[in-house]
């Protein structure tokens, strides 16, 4: 925890996929200072034109190399998310080559009960972590 979701159009290799996950991985370690096997990711691949992703009118140029990060946490300082941000699209740029303008984040808050990691249990809730 958090869950991170990677909306993305289609395309990518297998190899370009794990370099994805692993930079994104890097930030949210950095940032958040979650413990190293902390890592739930998603990839969401899309058909080219079925993901609109505009810049609510910022003039941010976006390519087919966007990327939408979904982060599902829990509470996290405004320094955290920022660091977050940032760290992100350095990862991303150094790694994939990614431009800071094709990435997208949003973060949704949570609570501990929000979270069962299996066996039917709230692991928050219950001591377990």
């Amino acid at each position: 925890m958090p869950l991170l979701r990677f909306d993305l159009i289609e395309g990518r290799t297998g190899a370009e996929l794990k370099a994805l996950l692993d930079a994104a991985h890097r930030a949210m370690l950095e940032a958040f200072k979650v413990p190293e096997r902390d890592r739930y990711q998603l990839v969401h691949e899309h058909k080219p034109g079925s993901m609109i992703v505009e810049d609510t009118g910022l003039d941010i140029p976006r390519t087919e190399k966007v990327v939408v990060v979904s982060v599902t946490s829990r509470p996290r300082t405004r320094k955290q998310k920022e660091d977050f941000y940032r760290l992100l699209c350095d990862e991303l740029r150094r790694s994939c080559g990614i431009a800071p303008s094709d990435v997208m984040v949003s973060i949704v808050e949570n609570t501990d009960e929000d979270w069962s990691f299996g066996l039917g249990r709230a692991q928050f809730l219950t001591g377990e972590l």
